[in-house]
């Protein structure tokens, strides 16, 4: 049986960028941000943020510049092929501020996948930013590539998520789930419920609270503290604080 390493490093968040015009224009529907975040969660990690780009160099350099400056480690799919609207890796390279070079063993990896076929047009997946690591790649062996604490995947859901869950596994282990715990609310407006919110966010500055209306006949409004510690003690408080004031409720 597997057992996921531990994280050194506690909880993390991601982000996650999707490239490509066919998802833009509708051709394709995105596949990718529901996995990751059940690929994330279920390691005790988030998605902090998600952008949808086209394959235009210079969105792609402008805003991997952006995101290479930030902290967050970031999965980045599509467009790291070698036809000529894949400007993902020239873009990567760019952007981290190194030049695009031939990896000696992207290149390799390419030329035993497809011989004397990997010339001309194949062989220029093997173009990647200097310094790049590889993602090992088990659906057809070409790999991906990280640089910058970004992490280059393919767009197609079958090869990216496999290597993405290789990335989680080899260097992020795993940290506390995050869980959460509701109640229903009934017969007041969410409007009514803010002071009560800014008490117990205060008291609890370790979960994070939320409210979200449900309308229609059966109206309620789901109160909770999302988070990996004290959430009974946080839901204890909060029944406790809706008795007080005489608001009704019911487990969910």
């Amino acid at each position: 049986m597997h057992i996921a390493r531990r994280s050194s490093l506690g909880p993390i968040g991601f982000g996650l960028i999707v490239i490509g015009d066919e998802v833009l224009n509708g051709a394709r529907t995105d596949q990718h941000l529901r996995t990751f975040k059940t690929l994330l969660g279920e390691r005790g990690h988030a998605l902090s943020w998600h952008w949808l780009l086209p394959d235009d160099p210079a969105v792609l350099e402008a805003h991997l510049r952006w995101s290479m400056a930030r902290t967050n480690p970031v999965f980045v799919c599509g467009g790291i092929g070698a036809t000529p609207d894949d400007h993902t890796r020239a873009g990567a390279a760019a952007a981290a501020g190194v030049a695009l070079v031939r990896h000696p063993g992207a290149r390799d990896l390419i030329e035993a996948r497809f011989g004397d076929a990997a010339y001309p047009h194949r062989i220029l997946m093997a173009d990647l930013p200097a310094g790049a690591e590889l993602i090992p790649n088990p659906f057809n062996q070409i790999p991906g590539f990280s640089v910058s604490g970004h992490w280059f995947l393919p767009g197609f859901p079958q090869m990216a998520w496999p290597m993405a869950e290789w990335v989680l596994e080899t260097h992020y282990g795993t940290a506390d789930l995050v869980r959460e715990s509701a109640v229903q609310v009934l017969g007041v407006p969410e409007s009514a419920l803010i002071p009560l919110m800014r008490d117990l966010g205060e008291a609890f500055p370790q979960l994070k609270m939320f409210s979200l209306p449900h309308l229609g006949a059966d109206a309620c409004i789901l109160l909770g503290f999302r988070g990996r510690i004290d959430l009974e003690t946080a839901m204890d408080t909060l029944r406790a604080r809706l008795v007080s004031e005489s608001m009704r409720f019911c487990e969910v």
